[in-house]
């Protein structure tokens, strides 16, 4: 599984919305949305802060 697909997924269990997660961690509410199509992958500081955010790993969200 993807990076993008693991955060698409641990968000919307959480129901928030991508421009709710994106103020939550510093980064545009596109960053996401391009996070979670796979456009773009997360910086190693970002993964850090989903991480703490969702509570997981940064290994599980990479999945590892």
């Amino acid at each position: 599984m993807r990076v993008g697909e693991i955060i698409k997924e641990l968000r919307t269990e959480r129901n928030i919305s991508q421009a709710f997660l994106a103020q939550q961690i510093g980064v545009s509410q596109k960053a996401v949305d391009y996070w979670e199509r796979g456009i773009n992958e997360p910086k190693a500081s970002y993964i850090v802060k989903l991480a703490d955010y969702f509570d997981v790993s940064a290994d599980y969200l990479l999945g590892r």
